[in-house]
């Protein structure tokens, strides 16, 4: 009983919460699921905080004082019918949590997959999209809004810390991937927005790393399974699937080579995969919508140099039955038409507020 008292007592404490696009509810029984850093956790803390502190139980599974001590389901249970507890919380929820549970009004588990189990109510969290990074940001305009967005990446954690965005980047990292976790997320920052296979990404790594192939093919199906990664599939299946991680500030921190172009394609990407949207490469040339739409990074296109390059590429896309091209620039907007193929330039900031179609 010690035990359950002093971890709840030490719950954490989320401040200057901004709210997000989720909600979470009066199920009985909800999941709540996503990456790393995502901000699963964050909800839910403020969620009991604002409406149900007096009656809740949070638990971090993850809490040192569990490392050698278990966690008492019969306690729990006890512990809870002794202190009116409705709403139970626990976080940091994995395969290897034998942990069963108790009886209580709702019950909220946090982990980086979703549970198998039917009984749970699925939440998905997925990280900041622009349109959620400016409510961090409602002192300030789009244009800088985008600014900070393209240096502060995805992660709520770094949207609340500009000023130290480096070093809250280095302690999110190492808080929450293992050294050989990092050392591979370094190798795939390195590739990212690369076309690969998993064959190739294990050749780069084993350059530099001591690791064996199935260490690193399940680490890699991890990553994918948590949306950490993302493989996007070519359109014409040649040359591999695109590799995109999930925050392009931290691959930008964990390599040097991702200058500004990679970092503006990744943020394309991810903002179509944030939206839900299918979308498949057409080589390097851009992302494919179900619509046969082409979404084209260029962050610096004028008008003048975009007509030439969309002549040059004009027998491709009529090959590949494009219907639309939409480029996407920094702050440039013009439009035009190279025969039944209509090509529109749209700033960042205003692409990722529409339907990114």
């Amino acid at each position: 009983m010690i035990l359950i008292e002093n971890l709840d007592n030490n719950r954490p404490i989320v401040e200057n919460f901004v709210p997000r696009k989720y909600e979470i509810g009066n199920h009985k029984q909800i999941n709540i699921y996503g990456a790393r850093g995502a901000g699963k956790s964050a909800l839910a803390i403020d969620y009991i905080a604002q409406n149900h502190k007096e009656e809740s139980l949070y638990i971090d599974l993850d809490s040192p004082a569990l490392f050698f001590q278990k966690l008492s389901v019969v306690d729990l249970q006890i512990y809870i019918n002794e202190n009116g507890i409705k709403i139970l919380v626990l976080d940091h929820w994995s395969n290897q949590n034998n942990v069963e549970l108790p009886i209580v009004d709702q019950t909220i588990i946090i982990s980086r997959k979703p549970l198998g189990d039917k009984i749970f109510t699925l939440l998905k969290i997925m990280p900041l999209d622009y349109e959620e990074f400016l409510a961090f940001e409602h002192h300030i305009s789009q244009t800088n809004g985008f600014t900070h967005f393209i240096k502060s990446g995805t992660l709520p954690l770094m949207a609340q810390s500009q000023k130290t965005h480096l070093l809250s980047m280095k302690q999110f990292l190492y808080s929450k991937f293992t050294l050989q976790e990092l050392k591979l997320l370094s190798i795939l920052a390195s590739h990212n927005t690369e076309h690969l296979s998993i064959n190739q990404i294990f050749t780069f790594a084993k350059e530099h790393m001591r690791i064996s192939k199935d260490w690193l093919y399940k680490t890699i199906s991890d990553y994918e399974s948590e949306e950490i990664l993302y493989f996007i599939s070519d359109k014409s299946n040649k040359g591999g699937r695109k590799m995109l991680l999930y925050d392009y500030a931290a691959s930008k921190y964990l390599s040097a080579q991702n200058n500004f172009s990679t970092q503006f394609d990744t943020l394309i990407g991810l903002t179509l995969l944030f939206h839900k949207a299918s979308i498949r490469t057409l080589g390097r040339d851009g992302y494919v919508t179900d619509e046969e739409t082409l979404i084209v990074s260029a962050p610096f296109g004028g008008e003048d140099a975009m007509w030439t390059k969309s002549h040059k590429k004009f027998s491709l896309y009529k090959k590949e039955g494009i219907k639309k091209v939409i480029m996407v620039t920094v702050s440039s907007q013009y439009g035009y038409m190279i025969e039944n193929i209509s090509f529109e330039a749209l700033p960042f900031y205003e692409w990722s507020m529409g339907d990114n179609e």
